[in-house]
């Protein structure tokens, strides 16, 4: 079963054509470079919780988008090989473009899949 990074980023509205030219890029990078899927989701039903809810995990502002995305690879392994590759990239290096997000409030980790149906 493949191994899973997953990401979940608050977006202003005003930037989310930049996002998104930013994560044609860098999907096209991490499957060069060997990843099984690269996905990005724009929040179309993600209300503020009371306690826990995506947009409170990222502070989401009313003028920002939740993003949910991920990336699948064949293992652990491949993952940290991958990764390494995406890295050193010149298409990603942000001297090429402006971060269209707050990266710091940027959640991601990384999962080992234990089901799939």
């Amino acid at each position: 079963m493949p191994y899973v990074d997953g990401f979940i980023v608050a977006v202003p509205k005003d930037n989310i054509e930049a996002y998104k030219d930013l994560a044609r890029t860098a999907g096209a990078v991490w499957k060069e470079y060997g990843a099984l899927s690269y996905v990005e989701c724009i929040g179309d039903d993600v209300p503020y919780g009371e306690i826990t809810s995506f947009p409170r995990a990222v502070k989401a502002t009313d003028d920002e988008l939740v993003i949910f995305s991920w990336i699948t690879y064949p293992s652990r392994e491949a993952r940290d090989a991958i990764n390494a590759k995406v890295m050193a990239d010149p298409r990603l290096k942000t001297d090429n473009w402006t971060m269209p997000f707050d990266g710091k409030r940027m959640i991601y980790g990384g999962f080992k899949s234990f089901l799939e149906l």
